[in-house]
């Protein structure tokens, strides 16, 4: 079942996107086990293997005047190293304050 992500990784995402991005909200979902039937997904030593999908809202000032997809490959640019170690999914739900104002 779903919910809040608290484990490792969803820390390490929680913090860099707050350091990086300065978010007025943010909630990260753990969707990992709708998708425990995926051979590959990991399961190691490693902090966080078992935590590969996630759902992100997100509002920040840092997306004023970037489109979608700009947002997108932004957040992407900041979890890079997360998706090299495992991380395999990410539903970005990205908004300004003065979107979700309205």
């Amino acid at each position: 079942m779903a919910g809040i992500a608290t484990g490792p990784r969803a820390q390490r995402v929680t913090a860099l996107l707050q350091e990086k991005l300065h978010p007025v909200r943010m909630e990260i979902i753990d969707e990992s086990d709708r998708h425990a039937h995926h051979i590959a997904r990991p399961r190691g030593p490693q902090e966080g293997a078992s935590e590969t999908h996630f759902r992100l809202t997100l509002v920040s000032d840092a997306f004023s005047g970037l489109s979608r997809v700009a947002r997108s490959r932004l957040v992407h640019k900041y979890l890079d190293a997360e998706f090299t170690d495992g991380l395999h999914a990410l539903a970005l739900t990205l908004n300004t304050p003065a979107e979700i104002a309205v």
